[in-house]
């Protein structure tokens, strides 16, 4: 792909808005996020907070220790502990200065303060709204769509900002990148013809964040340490190396690790299962830098593109889009070119489209560990001259096809699926 071509801009757009950096799990996060900008508007520590958040944020943070709590799980604490210290103007690294001063403080003020959680009225999968009370004076701070997408400000009934609730993830949201643009053809054509100076310092961050973290999930005691036990259980061979680590990263994240991740698709395991693979499988070949870049947009873009049709919060667990995006990067190292790419990820697609999203927690790490499993098996499958075929399931005559039914599935078929899936998790809380 030339640079004049116009997907090649979309597509850098694309990367850069996608990989970014956040700390801990990103709907805990997004809460904090928001609670955090509530408190600058009101000006003041609040007295009482109502948090208003849809099934899917309170499913995805249900389970989850919030980065800096000294273990505190939920919604509470991680309000509690971004109105206390957090930074709002980091957004998704919005808890990456708390001192121990501030965590010290976190106990008492979540027995001091009132804090009351609330499901939504509206029919969105992401939605945030923090009221914060204090000084006689109330504001209100609402995030819609994206995980720092901030479509309203109210201080003391004034309105201070209002937008529709687009999916825009920032102050710009018509600044949006054209998604549609993206196919796993263009995304082949992109990767190897892209000039590498302009992916490198994006790239270099999630080699680097990424790494640190899974390191950090094989040293530490995280969960149920999934990635120690594929290590211990399966071998160190280059398979096994790359599922332990992609989950040894999630291992970490999801109990509660400061380290940050660069995220793909807003999501911290997405953003590891995506690269961390793709990496083990670079190290074990010898693969030089570019060719290490090159993979790496492949498999980034792959899941971003699965994404897409999905939306960024479902019953369809995102780590099967992006361990389908690893085993096309991986089959880029080994020499695949766009067929073999393509056969990759419909026969992953095929083997794991059914593993369900119940909320972020510790067996995360083990979903990841299938679905990075599902990839290599996709690749395995073509260079033994197997794939799955057209009616075989959700498969339909061609890669596009069948992630356009994925989509659908991931988008439309798990609504009720999704309903059910709160309902359980959420009837004794």
């Amino acid at each position: 792909m030339q640079r004049q071509d116009p997907r090649y801009d979309a597509y850098l757009r694309i990367l850069n808005r996608e990989l970014i950096p956040a700390m801990g799990c990103t709907e805990p996060i997004a809460i904090a996020y928001c609670a955090a900008m509530a408190r600058a508007v009101l000006g003041k520590l609040p007295e009482r907070v109502v948090i208003e958040a849809s099934g899917n944020i309170i499913k995805n943070v249900k389970s989850v220790i919030v980065p800096h709590t000294n273990g505190h799980r939920g919604i509470k604490a991680a309000a509690a502990i971004g109105i206390l210290a957090g930074d709002e103007s980091k957004r998704l690294e919005v808890l990456s200065d708390i001192c121990e001063e501030h965590i010290r403080a976190l106990p008492a003020y979540l027995a001091d303060t009132d804090f009351e959680v609330r499901p939504t009225n509206g029919k969105l999968l992401l939605e945030i709204a923090v009221h914060a009370y204090g000084g006689g004076s109330h504001a209100l701070v609402r995030i819609a769509n994206a995980h720092t997408n901030i479509v309203y400000i109210e201080k003391d009934g004034v309105v201070l900002q209002q937008q529709a609730d687009g999916a825009g993830g920032g102050p710009e949201p018509e600044a949006r990148p054209d998604y549609d643009l993206l196919s796993v053809e263009g995304i082949y054509a992109f990767a190897i013809g892209a000039d590498t100076a302009d992916v490198a310092e994006v790239l270099d961050r999630q080699i680097a964040y990424n790494t640190a973290i899974a390191e950090e999930g094989l040293r530490g005691d995280y969960g149920a340490n999934i990635g120690a036990v594929l290590l211990k259980s399966q071998g160190g061979d280059v398979r096994s190396r790359a599922k332990a680590r992609a989950a040894a990263g999630s291992d970490a994240r999801m109990n509660g690790c400061d380290l940050p991740v660069i995220i793909n698709s807003g999501s911290g395991n997405q953003g590891i299962t995506a690269s961390l693979p793709v990496i083990e499988y670079a190290r074990e070949l010898g693969a030089s830098k570019d060719t290490l870049y090159r993979a790496l947009l492949i498999s980034n873009l792959c899941a971003i593109h699965q994404k897409t049709g999905i939306g960024a919060l479902s019953a369809y667990c995102g780590a099967v889009s992006a361990g389908a995006g690893a085993g096309a990067g991986i089959a880029y190292l080994y020499g695949g070119q766009y067929r073999e790419i393509a056969h990759t990820i419909v026969n992953t697609l095929a083997i794991t489209s059914g593993i369900v999203c119940d909320g972020a927690k510790a067996s995360c790490a083990a979903k990841i560990a299938t679905a990075v499993d599902a990839g290599i098996l996709g690749y395995d499958m073509f260079l033994n001259g197997q794939q799955f075929l057209s009616g075989d399931g959700l498969v339909s005559s061609g890669v596009e096809s069948t992630i356009r039914n994925i989509g659908r599935l991931g988008r439309e078929g798990m609504r009720e699926t999704d309903k059910e899936i709160i309902e359980i998790m959420t009837c004794d809380m």
